[in-house]
């Protein structure tokens, strides 16, 4: 699968970035992009082009003459959630959500929060992109394709931005854990069509 090719800019000075939010000794920011693109499109789970902080591996499903059997997660155990543990500080969520077809949810980041996403059902199109001023990946945007043709578990840490569009022609339904109950106030939101992000939701002809 041919894959696009990195459209970052060339950052010549930190005047380009945009602040997005701050707290702390955090600073996000988007880095402008002159043209539209999708990033680079992540098709390993250990693709040297994944964001750092983004992380992904195979949801594994186990069928048999009655079925199947999937394991979501092993909390405070292994894989993508090995460090989720539960204490009074923070709580683990798991949640579910339905998506209609075509349907666009983005665009998300957290100062605090990690994401833990498994696609079950229908296809998704995964927008990522690094926010964090201080990353050397800052401005990276990555497009993963993933769902029940590419059964993926992801990983996705403070300050990268986060959010999907629904392919095909069924609802699709996304399980995901935090490391801690929803915080509308640790939620920050950019529209979906940030001219500056650019990033290209269509579906081209090719």
């Amino acid at each position: 699968m041919k894959t696009e090719p990195d459209q970052r800019p060339v950052k010549t000075s930190t005047q380009e970035r945009r602040t997005v939010a701050e707290r702390h000794a955090s600073r996000l920011v988007i880095v402008p992009n002159s043209r539209p693109g999708i990033g680079d499109v992540i098709t390993d789970t250990r693709s040297p082009r994944l964001i750092p902080g983004v992380e992904a591996e195979p949801f594994v499903q186990w069928p048999d003459d009655r079925g199947t059997f999937g394991e979501l997660f092993r909390f405070g155990s292994e894989g993508v959630a090995r460090d989720f543990a539960g204490s009074q500080a923070n709580r683990i969520q798991v949640s579910i959500t339905t998506s209609y077809p075509g349907v666009i949810k983005a665009i998300h980041y957290h100062f605090e929060q990690t994401d833990l996403w498994v696609p079950v059902k229908g296809m998704f199109q995964v927008f990522l992109c690094d926010l964090r001023d201080n990353s050397p990946a800052c401005g990276r945007i990555n497009t993963l394709y993933i769902g029940e043709l590419r059964p993926w578990k992801l990983r996705i840490a403070p300050g990268i931005a986060h959010g999907y569009k629904i392919l095909g022609p069924e609802p699709a339904q996304l399980v995901y854990a935090t490391d801690r109950y929803y915080n509308p106030d640790d939620e920050g939101r950019i529209p979906f069509d940030d001219p500056d992000i650019n990033y290209d939701w269509t579906t081209h002809p090719r």
